[in-house]
């Protein structure tokens, strides 16, 4: 499968998957330990279209943004809170958590078509197992 992301996606995704790493490099605790794979896994692919070979790749992706749109949402608040409403870096932090929310609406939508085709092949829900096995569109 697919995922299709638009140079503003992708320029969003970048920045936040660049800020977070930036801060675990410097010392932060700036993600659990869990979803820090998954941002890693995520970072060299924020270069265009991203295929989506196994259910298990589509999970990562899902909770490396979970996260993201998490903690722009906890920055866009701050900014607000701490600036004003409309304050440029304010704004361009609520860019970034649209772009951030609308991609992972649709990266949650291929995870639940993957899902059902798994399902249909197989004829019952996926299991580990299932979710690593390749997917071709």
């Amino acid at each position: 499968m697919i995922l299709h992301c638009s140079f503003e996606e992708l320029t969003a995704l970048d920045a936040a998957v660049e800020r977070v790493l930036d801060a675990v490099d410097h010392g932060g605790v700036a993600a659990p330990p869990d979803v820090l794979p998954d941002l890693e896994a995520l970072a060299p692919r924020l270069d265009g279209d991203i295929t989506l070979e196994t259910l298990d790749e589509q999970a990562g992706i899902e909770r490396a943004i979970e996260f993201l749109l998490a903690e722009a949402r906890d920055r866009t608040d701050t900014l607000i809170l701490d600036e004003y409403a409309f304050a440029e870096s304010a704004i361009q932090s609520y860019f970034e958590y649209a772009h951030l929310l609308t991609v992972l609406d649709r990266v949650r939508r291929i995870g639940h078509e993957m899902r059902s085709i798994i399902e249909v092949m197989i004829g019952r829900p996926p299991d580990r197992a299932a979710g690593r096995i390749p997917f071709e569109d």
